[in-house]
């Protein structure tokens, strides 16, 4: 939509473009008596006297009056680069202005996709029926038919790979049941991300009151994407794509394909929003993300984001400690619950107690009473017991007294009385017989020690992974820090190991258990880089 130009536009133009001058100011053509580069023509009766240069002022007049119309309402600009292993801001500009997402809103919509998936909400698998609201999105769009079936992953991919509104649009409804509960739940899911200015009304991103985010709240979500999610992670890095119904080419595939290092992530275009990107890069163990809202073209953006990423690149360290962000707990379906801000007050309803209810008895028979003969009995027992403590007490060395009589009754009243509580006798004690070994035996040689080398003693983490092998030390350790950036969640607690052989330095992972090992070598093998594992033989 173009703006109506201010007064000092106007202005600007009249000094670049005076009126142009009347016929009667062009000297006349010595031939024809008419002013130079003047025409004239008979229409019914009438003289139309046309200027061929005042026309080509004219053209070139309307042409820069839309030029500078459309500069003027050019998206507003803003961009970050954040080291992605520290989180450290290495380049921002207007990294907090709310603006128009467009289609890097798509990052939220798949990012509960996944969130959901791993929980059991739903599968990859699914068939999700596209509904005719899903359908009437407009483009950019897969294309499919109200009522059609279609698997979940086909959606998704559809959604990372070709930003497809109808995709995105019955993701969330597959999830949530409506498009309105799912907004409810991305925004749920931004303040558990820290994305504390962004505010999302569809799944889609195209423009809608109120539907506002920042390049820094985007470049948190690229964040999270590549850790909170590793094993999907690479389905940002594909240039083509099987969507079920159509093979897809990737939006993003000219900056994948000459950016070098870049593995992702999303774009996104409508014209309140402008060119926007989230990118991601690897080069010598250094990832950053980068945002730019507002580019002004695909090639322009794409060139601004390779000169940030570029600077960014050199000012990053070369070695920092990786700090992953946390991933927010599992909330749950947003269901058809309305929508609670924070600052409404929550009811809370006052229970009375009419009666207290008392437990059932067990159902266990009880111990029956002693009578009174027993209490007597066990009376005398315990009287003439402290006795003899005390006499023993007195007299450490004596002898000790023999049972009396008196206290043989107690003891077989007691017994009698009470047989469950009577101790069961104590099994016969073997006879242990000690021989010596004779004198004159020579004593047995000590066997020789046996030294058992493991990957890890830790509670049956002995397994690890090897990721190649290499000419020098340096690579090897280099090819493990890139490896443990890519896999943080399957190999954060594995141990970087080098092993020198007579062939090279092996780059292995230790301190694994067989499961860790077998899903990292599973991870691993999905991103075409080789591994295998080690068992504890």
């Amino acid at each position: 939509m173009l703006m109506r130009p201010s007064q000092p536009l106007k202005n600007a133009f009249k000094s670049m473009f005076p009126p142009c001058p009347p016929c009667a100011s062009f000297p006349a053509n010595h031939k024809s008596g008419r002013p130079n580069g003047h025409r004239q023509r008979q229409t019914r009766g009438r003289t139309v006297t046309n200027g061929r240069g005042c026309i080509a002022r004219i053209g070139l007049l309307i042409s820069v009056f839309f030029f500078l119309a459309g500069a003027a309402v050019a998206a507003p600009y803003a961009s970050i680069v954040v080291d992605a292993r520290s989180g450290q801001v290495l380049s921002e500009t207007n990294a907090d202005t709310r603006l128009h997402p467009a289609s890097l809103t798509k990052m939220m919509t798949l990012y509960i996709a996944f969130e959901a998936i791993e929980n059991g909400e739903i599968s990859l698998d699914t068939r999700v029926r596209i509904s005719r609201h899903a359908a009437s999105r407009p483009p950019s769009k897969l294309g499919m038919r109200e009522g059609q079936q279609i698997a979940l992953r086909h959606l998704i991919r559809a959604a990372a790979i070709k930003s497809a509104n109808d995709a995105a649009t019955a993701i969330a409804e597959a999830i949530e049941g409506s498009e309105e509960a799912f907004a409810r739940r991305m925004n749920r899911t931004a303040q558990a991300l820290g994305m504390t200015r962004s505010t999302f009304r569809n799944a889609h991103g195209l423009t809608q009151e109120g539907h506002l985010s920042t390049a820094r709240d985007m470049n948190t979500l690229g964040r999270h994407l590549f850790f909170d999610y590793p094993a999907y992670y690479n389905l940002f890095s594909r240039i083509t794509t099987d969507a079920g119904v159509a093979e897809v080419a990737n939006t993003n595939r000219r900056f994948l394909q000459s950016y070098k290092g870049a593995d992702g992530i999303k774009t996104g275009y409508t014209v309140a929003a402008g060119f926007n990107l989230t990118a991601s890069a690897e080069r010598g163990g250094k990832r950053l993300i980068g945002t730019i809202f507002g580019g002004n073209s695909t090639a322009t953006r794409n060139s601004h984001m390779a000169e940030l990423l570029d600077r960014g690149f050199r000012a990053a360290p070369d070695r920092v400690a990786v700090r992953a962000p946390g991933r927010p707990p599992y909330m749950g379906r947003i269901g058809n619950t309305p929508a609670v801000t924070p600052s409404a007050p929550v009811a809370v309803a006052a229970v009375v107690i009419s009666r207290s209810i008392r437990p059932l008895p067990r159902p266990a028979g009880r111990v029956p009473a002693p009578s009174e003969d027993v209490l007597i009995a066990l009376q005398t027992g315990i009287d003439q017991t402290l006795a003899q403590l005390n006499a023993a007490e007195a007299a450490p060395q004596a002898a000790p007294a023999p049972q009396t009589a008196d206290a043989a009754v107690v003891e077989v009243a007691v017994a009698a009385a009470l047989p469950e509580l009577a101790p069961r006798p104590r099994p016969a004690e073997e006879e242990v017989v000690l021989v010596s070994a004779p004198a004159t035996a020579a004593a047995p040689e000590p066997a020789p020690r046996e030294v058992v080398a493991r990957l890890s003693t830790s509670g049956g983490r002995h397994w690890g992974i090897n990721v190649g092998r290499f000419n020098t030390r340096t690579q090897a350790e280099r090819t493990l820090l890139q490896t443990a950036l890519m896999e943080l969640s399957t190999l954060d607690s594995a141990l970087r190991k080098v092993v020198q052989t007579p062939r090279g330095f092996d780059a292995n992972f230790v301190g694994m258990s067989q499961e860790e090992a077998d899903l990292a070598c599973r991870r691993l093998a999905a991103r075409s880089l080789p591994c295998e594992t080690l068992n504890p033989g």
